[in-house]
């Protein structure tokens, strides 16, 4: 059997996949060399974003396990956080043997069960400002949202696709309906504007998240998965949402979080995704989505990700063809659970 190397850093530093060798300094702790995993062959400095941090490379020519528990065994012993391994030369991104390096997950539907809180701040808007089609004022029942939450990603874009289709409206805002690009937009942007205050209303109301997200977002963090948020909303509502439900310390560390606002094309256009790749320096390959709806399993295995489905009340009928997994929630579920979805299920053919 190869040896292996196993790349270990203290928690408050980071780790590079590029390492430049120089001599060792200051000494690797002293767990690492008495621990049982073999000698200390070399110390590796790593340039991240500008900042110097320290790693120590440990030999291992036994076996010491797989997965995510010959990792969290390591860690364990040495005393420090484990956030990447090569095994029999093959970096594995942040496991061994193991091929995902970001987790990213959709927020409304996914991390809150939110559509229906959506609706109700969508009604309060159009109450408020008095907007009618055809003389009858604006209100989205139960049902018709369900559909047209699941046909069009994004606010602005559903309320320019239901007045596209029903003719745009009178409202306080303009006595006459707008005629011109620009006097639609202000209308789109105002109504947008008190709608995401509104919605803000409702999370403080006591919005809690679905179940086995924080769990599974702080088991990939403690593995040294990349964590990213890709949500169509406006930002501004997203990022009151995720610091309520996740906690102001969660979201700061995520390490990628884009909007609606973020991206010209919303979901099912995969654009959200493919800039995430980007952002996050991994291959689309090695990612996996969380989603709730057609829409975004679309977009994700449109930018070549492999995605699972945490379907709500509101999309358990959709066709889910070509998702990794369906979950009713991520309740239970583990991060062991979905590498090896990484590791049994084909990436998107794009």
């Amino acid at each position: 059997m190869a040896a292996s190397l196993l790349v270990v850093t203290s928690p408050s530093l980071s780790v590079s996949r590029e390492f430049e060798s120089t001599a060792i300094s200051p000494p690797a702790p002293a767990s690492l060399t008495s621990s049982g995993f073999g000698s200390l062959v070399t110390g590796k400095r790593n340039s991240v974003r500008g900042r110097n941090s320290l790693s120590w490379v440990v030999r291992r020519n036994g076996f010491l396990g797989s997965g995510v528990a010959a990792l969290r065994n390591s860690a364990k012993l040495s005393g420090n956080s484990v956030y990447s391994a090569r095994e029999n030369s093959n970096l594995a991104g942040g496991f061994c043997k193991a091929s995902l390096d970001a987790l990213i997950f959709d927020c409304d539907g996914v991390i809150l069960e939110s559509e229906d809180l959506h609706r109700r701040a969508y009604n309060l808007t159009f109450e408020h400002f008095n907007v009618k089609c055809d003389s009858k004022l604006v209100d989205w029942d139960t049902e018709f949202y369900d559909v047209l939450q699941n046909t069009v990603g994004g606010g602005k874009p559903k309320m320019r696709w239901y007045f596209g289709k029903n003719g745009w409206p009178t409202s306080t805002v303009f006595e006459t309906a707008p005629e011109s690009d620009e006097d639609r937009s202000t209308l789109i942007d105002t109504l947008q504007d008190w709608k995401t205050d509104k919605y803000k209303d409702l999370i403080s109301s006591g919005a809690k998240t679905r179940p086995g997200v924080l769990e599974l977002m702080d088991e990939a963090r403690s593995m040294g998965i990349k964590l990213a948020v890709c949500s169509a909303a406006t930002k501004s509502s997203v990022v009151f949402c995720l610091t309520n439900l996740l906690g102001k310390e969660r979201f700061e560390q995520l390490d990628c979080f884009l909007a609606g606002d973020d991206v010209k094309n919303k979901k099912p256009d995969p654009l959200i995704y493919k800039v995430a790749a980007e952002n996050l320096g991994v291959s689309p390959d090695r990612c996996l989505v969380i989603e709730d709806s057609l829409i975004g399993l679309q977009a994700a295995r449109g930018a070549g990700m492999r995605c699972v489905i945490s379907y709500t009340s509101s999309t358990s009928n959709q066709d889910f063809t070509g998702s990794a997994a369906r979950y009713a929630n991520l309740g239970g579920i583990s991060l062991k659970e979905l590498i090896k979805l990484m590791d049994t299920t084909p990436a998107a053919v794009l």
